[in-house]
């Protein structure tokens, strides 16, 4: 297949990269620094503004999927809206050049801990994150009223951190995993790339959002 990833630098981004890669797609790798990445059989590099639909459109052009792995969490300001409008623009862009498949990763924040009650809104979510996963939130709305583009939104558990690849993980849906011997769920950054790929290559969530978490 044909990969247009949104972020392919980035720390869910590269993996996902990389993962694709090693599978034998073809990834068109969308970035705003070109220089950070090096020649790789497989991969062509593009740079476009992610916040500006009409440059998302002609880098993806082309494409079997969207694979968005884009982050506002390092802009400088107004991070939730950012987040927001980048998620329209890339939303706008791909149905522009004409492709029918979005795939687009999340973070925990808009899991349910409760009915009702998402983790972004709890006392113990880090203060630091709320504004990205509350811009994260906003994109998944969005994205639940779409109804022209097959989208899929994943959602990592709550903690995302570098390790090996097992290639094992398990699947739920809108809640936060359940806790093991009293820790947080947690997953690989290598393992979520396994099962992103596994979702793009037999997809299984049509216009909808799930979840992924270590086996």
């Amino acid at each position: 297949m044909k990969i247009a990833l949104i972020g392919a630098s980035g720390y869910v981004g590269a993996k996902l990269r990389d993962e694709a890669l090693q599978r034998g797609h073809q990834v068109v790798a969308i970035v705003r620094d070109p220089s950070k990445l090096l020649a790789i059989d497989g991969l062509t590099v593009k740079t476009a503004d992610v916040y500006d639909s009409s440059q998302v459109a002609a880098a993806v052009a082309g494409s079997d999927v969207v694979l968005s792995a884009f982050s506002s969490a390092g802009e400088s300001d107004d991070v939730q809206a950012r987040h927001l409008r980048a998620s329209r623009s890339i939303v706008a862009g791909t149905k522009h050049a004409g492709i029918d498949r979005l795939v687009v990763i999340g973070g925990a924040g808009s899991l349910f801990v409760s009915p009702g009650v998402q983790l972004v809104d709890t006392e113990t979510f880090p203060a630091e994150w709320k504004a990205g996963a509350r811009g994260a939130r906003d994109a998944l709305t969005d994205l639940q009223k779409e109804n022209e583009l097959e989208w899929t939104f994943v959602s990592p558990p709550p903690l995302l951190v570098p390790g090996e690849r097992t290639g094992k993980y398990e699947l739920g849906g809108d809640g936060v995993p359940p806790m093991r011997d009293g820790q947080l769920a947690s997953i690989s950054t290598d393992d979520l790339a396994v099962a992103v790929l596994d979702e793009i290559e037999k997809p299984k969530h049509h216009r909808q959002r799930f979840s992924v978490f270590g086996a």
